[in-house]
């Protein structure tokens, strides 16, 4: 089942073009007669339409598709807005919804899941039309929060609070045992090696089982989530899954069950992946456009 995406585009590949649209039951079974080839890419997120006239196909489909509906969809958006409107500091009203905020990933994160939202650089500030209220109003209290989160005096008033001797020292232990790349397992239900898991500090691989005991102190201070079973905690060495291991992975067909988080490890959902291949894609881009600052 395809995810909602926050626009929709065409790209031209090498032997066909790729289309997003948000999700909807009928729009993509409309889809999927005009376009029986097409299959879902879950790496870009998109539909792939292979064919060397695949994004002139493509665009035309989507002009007759949603010149008509988008426009009724956005009247029908801001009527329901006039009937019950919500307001706040960081909300605009104008041709589109203007949401500007202090920067906040939980910000991000929450706007991205609003179909057909989007960056503007000239403004500074994410737009989002009036045929996605429904959702904005919906996510508008976690924004809303996490914008006031981010506020500068908000940050200053932790920084002060963070000073505080006993909470400094907790986060340098805690920075300190992440730095160690090592996990508790329990030695009657060890986890498979170089296979991207998904454990309480997120999706790992395992690297080897060193066999050492884990002291009790150290489980119940930084891994207070494994507590299932009835062997004896031993440490495994762990690394970050790549973008390439994280695409490869295949997902868990239902959620981790109760032994299965108290065991500490279980194969990753499809949302869990979705989520991990977004941030590994990020901190690519990131890393590629450090070292060509550098060069």
């Amino acid at each position: 089942m395809p995810d909602r995406t926050t626009d929709f585009n065409v790209w031209q590949q090498e032997a066909g073009a790729t289309a997003s649209f948000p999700y909807d039951r009928l729009t993509v079974e409309r889809f999927r007669e005009a376009f029986p080839q097409a299959r879902w890419r879950d790496d870009l997120r998109a539909w792939f339409v292979p064919g060397i006239r695949a994004e002139r196909r493509v665009t035309q489909w989507m002009g007759r598709e949603w010149s008509g509906v988008l426009a009724y969809a956005d009247q029908r958006g801001r009527d329901a807005f006039d009937f019950d409107p919500f307001t706040s500091r960081y909300l605009e009203v104008a041709d589109t919804f203007v949401v500007r905020t202090p920067y906040s990933r939980t910000v991000i994160a929450e706007l991205r899941e609003v179909p057909w939202a989007s960056w503007d650089p000239a403004l500074k500030a994410w737009r989002v039309p009036f045929r996605s209220v429904e959702d904005l109003r919906k996510r508008w209290p976690a924004i809303e929060e996490a914008a006031r989160y981010a506020e500068r005096e908000e940050r200053r008033r932790r920084a002060e609070n963070e000073k505080a001797p006993a909470e400094t020292e907790k986060r340098k232990a805690e920075a300190a045992e992440r730095r160690r790349k090592r996990y508790p397992i329990l030695d009657d239900a060890l986890p498979p090696l170089d296979k991207v898991l998904t454990t309480h500090r997120g999706c790992l691989v395992f690297k080897g089982i060193t066999g050492e005991v884990v002291e009790t102190a150290i489980a119940e201070r930084f891994y207070p989530g494994v507590t299932g079973g009835s062997g004896t905690l031993i440490w495994a060495t762990w690394r970050r899954p790549s973008r390439d291991e994280l695409l490869k992975a295949w997902p868990a067909r239902t959620p981790p069950s109760p032994d299965d988080l108290a065991r500490g490890w279980w194969q990753p959902t499809i949302e869990v992946l979705r989520e991990e291949r977004r941030k590994a894609a990020s901190l690519e881009r990131a890393q590629i456009t450090r070292r060509s600052r550098e060069n």
